[in-house]
């Protein structure tokens, strides 16, 4: 009876082992298939103009290179820890509300950053494009996951969704995008219509220090907003070079002629020929001239800002300009 006590508490004491260790490999096999499955991702995949990239899925500290960049991150919700700023002014642009951008460590030029500025920030994820910084692609992309489109300008709306795509906030820009269309169908209408609308030729002229003037066309990011609200062109921009800009001297300013004009100046109005210019009598003849619709506008916000933001301002002093 004695053995044979053993024997059966020996039996059970067997089975109970087996079945802590089935119960243990139950739950050592079943663990990690559901952290795989409800675990979210580390990264994730964008379609890029470098192919694609693997991102992180909520980035914490983005490097932006360029102006359009900037006004998407800004619009998006998301400051960067640095950014690039242009050539002629150190700061950030003014039209930028100075609470998102007062803390963004400046990193050098457009086309021109600062490597050792950047990676000392410790970026997850940089901003840029290909015509900006192409050939500094494998540096970047040795600092952090960099995300390139393949140009600027006339392409900001495209761009804008692959920043929103790498920033993960799809969402958001779906929000960005249907105040715009709102905004554009409120500028028409204040216009008088579509009809009255296309039948306003609008000019943009754009003074530039060390280089000719520029009567703007078509394809770029000013060009695409006047299209958005339905205004008629002057003939002079289906001139336009790639369909970005005619060029022309001071003397053939009259080539400029339109309903109504808007004006920039990059640089130091003196030296790009702003005040000569318009100080002429080829333009004071000008149709918009004499008829007081001439607007002066600042250029970080109509030629450089590019993106959501600078859009939904440029409309504003649009149908203020207009309306008066």
């Amino acid at each position: 009876m004695t053995a044979l006590l053993r024997d059966r508490r020996a039996l059970v004491a067997g089975s109970l082992a087996v079945t802590a260790a089935l119960t243990l490999a139950g739950c050592g096999s079943s663990d990690p298939a559901s952290d795989s499955s409800d675990s979210p991702a580390k990264t994730r995949t964008v379609s890029t103009a470098n192919g694609d990239v693997d991102v992180p899925v909520a980035p914490k500290r983005v490097v932006v290179l360029d102006s359009g960049e900037l006004d998407s991150a800004i619009t998006l919700g998301v400051r960067p820890v640095g950014a690039t700023h242009s050539a002629s002014e150190d700061a950030f642009p003014s039209y930028l509300p100075a609470s998102e951008t007062k803390d963004i460590t400046p990193v050098g030029e457009i086309a021109n950053a600062n490597m050792e500025s950047v990676a000392a920030l410790k970026p997850d994820l940089i901003l840029t494009s290909k015509v900006r910084d192409g050939d500094r692609y494998e540096q970047l992309s040795k600092i952090a996951p960099t995300v390139m489109t393949e140009a600027t300008g006339s392409a900001w709306k495209e761009n804008f969704q692959v920043h929103a795509e790498a920033l993960g906030k799809q969402a958001e820009a779906k929000k960005v995008l249907a105040t715009y269309d709102t905004q554009v169908a409120k500028v028409t209408e204040a216009l008088g219509g579509k009809e009255k609308a296309a039948a306003t030729d609008v000019n943009f002229v754009r003074f530039v220090e060390g280089a000719e003037i520029r009567i703007y066309g078509k394809q770029n990011y000013i060009g695409s907003i006047l299209a958005d609200i339905g205004t008629g062109r002057p003939a002079i921009t289906d001139k336009a070079k790639d369909g970005f800009s005619y060029d022309v001297s001071p003397e053939k300013i009259d080539l400029a002629d339109a309903d109504v004009i808007f004006t920039s100046t990059y640089g130091d109005p003196g030296k790009a020929g702003t005040t000569k210019t318009m100080n002429s009598g080829l333009w004071k003849g000008l149709k918009a001239a004499k008829n007081d619709k001439v607007f002066k506008v600042d250029d970080r916000l109509w030629i450089s800002g590019i993106g959501y933001t600078a859009a939904g301002k440029i409309l504003e002093e649009f149908e203020a300009s207009m309306t008066k």
